[in-house]
């Protein structure tokens, strides 16, 4: 088994389940492994010194790109909604038009701003994003074994991959699902693309992203990271699933959802602001005990 299992983050409702899995994708191969993430507070940081990390969405709402006034509105939103998100009285059905409500309305409030495209990349090398401890790890690891990386991100892909790229990770391997910006002629941010992502319907948007999992109909096994219940549907596009491990990471109001996320998730990594499990899973499963 892997000695980092038991770090004192780690908590497993069902361990012998986990070895099972972990037996049985380890005789399958590396080769029949795909990687399927959420960005925000599961790649990244949550917290670093006692102070949250931003979201691709805080990047924005804290740079120099937007107005004073609009920072305001958008810290209000954050405000009423945010707890709304992390409350587990209510459930999904509840709280899935506020959040639609949530992410329209700020998308609204940016658009309205008139970004510039080329003061994104600037946005995000003076934000106090940062990706998890072993980050450099994990990226390189799955790109050199060439085994695929999902990123499904309710965020903004613009400023995901800009982090990514600014990190020096965004290898060929990545591939990332989000929302994106349409930018006009002259670089300036018109609207969003498509259909909105956001944190509950990630299983719509796996179904929708279908190619991308017919492509990978070879990869029958799946590592999921997520830090929130609706991640667990990122999956959901993949045909012919063998076998699926899932990592939960619980940043947040511990107490109160620990027991939602043992029931759901096979690994769950309390206040772990490593990638450190993740990794030692990784490099278990492709041979590199």
């Amino acid at each position: 088994m892997i000695p980092e299992l038991s770090n004192p983050s780690v908590c497993m409702k069902d361990p012998q389940r986990v070895k099972d899995i972990l037996q049985s994708m380890v005789k399958a191969g590396s080769n029949t492994l795909q990687v399927i993430s959420d960005f925000d507070m599961t790649l990244t940081r949550f917290s670093h010194n006692g102070k949250r990390c931003p979201t691709c969405h805080n990047i924005l709402d804290n740079s120099k790109v937007i107005s004073e006034d609009c920072k305001q509105q958008l810290d209000h939103l954050l405000k009423t909604y945010y707890p709304i998100e992390i409350d587990s009285t209510r459930s999904v059905e509840e709280k899935l038009p506020l959040m639609v409500e949530w992410w329209t309305k700020a998308h609204d409030l940016l658009v309205e701003q008139k970004i510039q495209k080329n003061l994104l990349a600037e946005a995000v090398s003076e934000s106090e994003v940062m990706l998890r401890e072993g980050f450099q790890l994990f990226f390189d690891h799955l790109h050199e074994h060439s085994i695929p990386l999902l990123i499904f991100s309710a965020g903004i892909g613009d400023i995901l991959e800009e982090v990514i790229r600014q990190a020096g990770v965004f290898h060929s391997n990545v591939n990332v699902f989000s929302n994106y910006m349409d930018f006009d002629e002259s670089g300036v941010l018109r609207a969003f693309k498509g259909d909105l992502i956001h944190i509950y319907n990630k299983r719509e948007g796996a179904l929708l992203n279908t190619g991308h999992f017919q492509e990978l109909r070879t990869r029958p096994n799946v590592l999921l990271m997520g830090d929130s219940l609706g991640d667990l549907s990122m999956a959901d596009g993949v045909q012919d699933m063998e076998n699926i491990l899932k990592i939960g990471f619980l940043n947040d109001k511990v107490e109160e959802r620990k027991q939602a996320y043992l029931d759901s998730y096979d690994i769950v990594l309390i206040k772990d602001e490593t990638l450190e499990v993740p990794n030692a899973v990784l490099l278990h499963l492709t041979g590199n005990k």
